[in-house]
């Protein structure tokens, strides 16, 4: 992308080009683990790229992944505080003020399935990987993904990913809604989407966002507070501890239900 400004928070970069669409991307390759420093620069780039005229906003990432979520392997146990810190700044991503389209490549796992959620649009590749793999670790979905997940695929559909925890592909994901658009390149896809977007009127488009998303909005917070309640319920349970210890030595868990 050929950009008409660009800056740098953390590691996020933002290029605004001559479109008015923002490229918003992440660089933790291979799998992009987040953290409330991550998304907070995320928040900055935004900020940055509406200050600047821009209409929307594409949010991607370098490396193999979109995003693997928090890294369970250097910590199995995140602190209250830090998850606390976390999921505010997640509401001000969803709180944003741009709207968002998620280039999808790779794998959205855990908690960057619910990144990916949080963009208004998701362009994936029949290839990329959606999993909201919760409880086959043992413990709640968070990133307000009990909202935005049955909002985007439904009531049924999203139990049922949550509840199996179970990988779909690109295509499965564009059956149910998960994802808007396919594309072999998904960076190219989401963009073709996000200058669609810019070339409607920016007031109407502000507008229209923020009735649909008024809900969500103003329910986020407290779904969040609940999540997080639930997540460090069951992150004091023997089964959180096998089914983190599982996902790291790749095998199957087993669970006692203690």
């Amino acid at each position: 992308m050929t950009g008409t400004a660009a800056a740098a928070f953390g590691d996020v970069t933002v290029a605004l080009d001559d479109r008015y669409v923002a490229e918003v991307e992440m660089h933790r390759p291979p799998a992009n683990y987040f953290d409330a420093a991550l998304l907070a620069s995320v928040v900055e780039a935004v900020a940055w790229a509406d200050a600047r005229g821009g209409r929307a906003v594409v949010l991607c990432s370098e490396g193999r992944h979109f995003c693997a979520g928090l890294d369970f392997g250097s910590t199995d146990r995140p602190e209250p505080d830090a998850l606390a810190t976390l999921y505010g700044t997640a509401q001000r991503l969803i709180d944003g003020p741009l709207p968002l389209v998620a280039a999808v490549q790779g794998a959205a796992v855990g908690g960057g399935l619910g990144l990916a959620l949080a963009a208004d649009f998701r362009v994936a590749a029949a290839s990329s990987r959606f999993t909201a793999n919760f409880a086959r670790l043992g413990f709640h979905q968070g990133f307000g993904i009990s909202l935005t997940l049955p909002a985007v695929v439904g009531r049924q559909a999203a139990l049922e990913l949550l509840a199996t925890g179970r990988r779909i592909d690109g295509d499965q994901a564009l059956a149910i809604g998960l994802c808007d658009r396919l594309d072999d390149d998904p960076r190219a896809g989401a963009h073709a989407l996000a200058e669609e977007i810019a070339l409607s009127a920016p007031q109407a488009v502000r507008s229209i966002r923020r009735t649909l998303r008024s809900d969500l909005v103003a329910r986020f917070g407290d779904m969040v507070d609940d999540e997080r309640a639930e997540q460090l319920r069951l992150m004091a349970t023997a089964d959180f501890r096998e089914g983190i210890a599982a996902s790291l030595a790749r095998r199957d868990p087993k669970f006692t239900g203690e």
